[in-house]
């Protein structure tokens, strides 16, 4: 018997050849997406001088002093002053004495900073708890008018907040919440719960309801069946609606600018405004744009495994 070539090769497995030509592209686009992070962190560790030289300089000399005027606050002072005083405690001071200027105190990044991870954790927390109860109210019970409800709840995320800012910046005056950590929170938890709600259902959708029936024949209630057997089958599609909702609590810049401007500003709307002797200090900028990328990265690399299932969840039929 004669043996017969055959180029025939599955439709479903790629062939090595696409395989590699798609490997080439992600890694392409994920070396294109990376650059912007890569300049900023070049950046933060520049000398003002350095950060606006033109042509841009790619090598130079590190320093932190980017990271001393962020956390910091100088006034100049006469060089006769700076000589009578002691010897530099740190890194800081050595470096603000260099430019003729001494540390009068910590800047405002921190608690900006702080208020960012309570607004965002808090307000996604609620929304996430929030939506996963409404999902699964529509998910598993007869509610009148269902879809008109799901429609109106789609419908609040897609108001640009430009469009509603006025009327709760005059309601927020009203009552009490402007520049609070409060009523951040429960901004960003109605603006979230709708991504929530519409996430989340089609997650419940997918855990068959057998598995409740057979809890609750066993004895379990209704919200211990929700408790212990929804709930643990639904994570994956939780920690994945919690990154979305926590990217953008994280990221909000409209709101923020608009209802806050001391106590309970946050980060987004306060890094612009870091300013020089000559200017925007555009190494303290990128270096509070540096470590305000670290909270958002970290949760998202721990929750990577369930954003992953939680994206392809329900893709593949039996």
């Amino acid at each position: 018997m004669s043996s017969v070539n055959t180029t025939a090769h599955s439709v479903v497995e790629p062939t090595p050849t696409v395989k590699r030509i798609a490997g080439a592209i992600v890694i392409l686009y994920a070396l294109i997406t990376m650059v912007p992070l890569g300049w900023i962190f070049l950046t933060s560790i520049k000398s003002p001088p350095d950060s606006i030289s033109y042509p841009p300089k790619i090598v130079f000399t590190p320093t932190l002093e980017g990271y001393c005027n962020l956390f910091t606050t100088r006034t100049r002072q006469t060089p006769d002053y700076i000589q009578s005083l002691p010897p530099p405690t740190g890194t800081c001071d050595e470096i603000t004495r260099g430019r003729n200027m001494v540390i009068a105190g910590p800047s405002n990044y921190w608690p900006r900073f702080g208020n960012s991870l309570i607004i965002a954790f808090g307000s996604t927390f609620l929304a996430v708890s929030f939506g996963t109860l409404a999902a699964y109210g529509f998910s598993r019970f007869r509610v009148p008018l269902a879809d008109d409800l799901l429609f109106f709840i789609l419908s609040t995320r897609m108001m640009p907040p430009i469009a509603v800012a006025i009327p709760i910046y005059l309601m927020y005056r009203q009552f009490g919440l402007s520049d609070t950590a409060l009523g951040m929170i429960l901004l960003y938890t109605a603006v979230n719960v709708s991504l929530a709600v519409w996430l989340l259902k089609g997650f419940i959708d997918e855990i068959p309801r057998e598995y409740e029936e057979a809890a609750m024949i066993d004895g379990y209630t209704r919200l211990q069946a929700f408790w212990k057997v929804v709930l643990p089958q639904a994570t994956t599609g939780i920690a994945a609606t919690a990154i979305f909702c926590l990217i953008f609590a994280w990221n909000e810049y409209a709101f923020a600018v608009l209802l806050t401007s001391g106590s309970a500003q946050t980060a987004p709307p306060f890094i612009p405004t870091i300013i020089g002797e000559g200017g925007q200090d555009w190494p303290a900028v990128a270096a509070g744009t540096t470590i305000f990328l670290v909270p958002i990265l970290v949760f998202t690399i721990i929750l990577r495994k369930q954003l992953l299932r939680g994206i392809t969840f329900g893709a593949v039929r039996k």
